[in-house]
């Protein structure tokens, strides 16, 4: 846990650039407001984050997820947040399967180039044996041809 309680504020730049996203153009914001904001946030995430614990734990679990963060939502009274979470959370599992099958797919074609070019080697292998034979030949050849 955190020593002190500016440990647990989120990053300023972070808090900066959420506010600057959902404030109009040329509207400004004062420090003070900035760092209520952030403090406020904090506060909001980790009265969030000891809300779904509580469902893990009645779970009898260590790990908190997805389910476990929309329930505190919902006991929190933000219900207006859920439809948007899941969607975020829909959105996020799509990508990184996205992102798994792309990894997937991009070691399959990584196997199958090592596998075509595994028989040229051996045919590189064959040609020098060819060519092995023909030289011990025409060595042959003129051995025969010196007697």
């Amino acid at each position: 846990m955190a020593e002190r309680p500016e440990d647990l504020n989120l990053p300023n730049a972070v808090i900066t650039r959420i506010i600057k996203e959902a404030l109009p153009d040329g509207v400004n914001i004062s420090k003070e407001a900035r760092s209520a904001i952030s403090r406020a946030a904090s506060v909001f995430v980790l009265y969030a984050t000891s809300c779904a614990n509580n469902f893990a734990m009645k779970g009898k679990r260590k790990t908190l997820n997805a389910s476990d963060v929309l329930s505190a939502m919902e006991e929190m009274e933000f219900q207006r947040f859920i439809t948007p979470l899941k969607e975020a959370l829909e959105a996020y599992r799509r990508e990184q399967k996205g992102k798994k099958e792309a990894s997937e797919q991009k070691k399959k074609d990584k196997d199958k180039k090592t596998d075509s070019e595994e028989p040229d080697k051996s045919r590189d292998e064959d040609n020098d044996e060819d060519e092995e034979r023909l030289e011990e030949e025409e060595q042959n050849e003129e051995e025969e041809v010196d007697n």
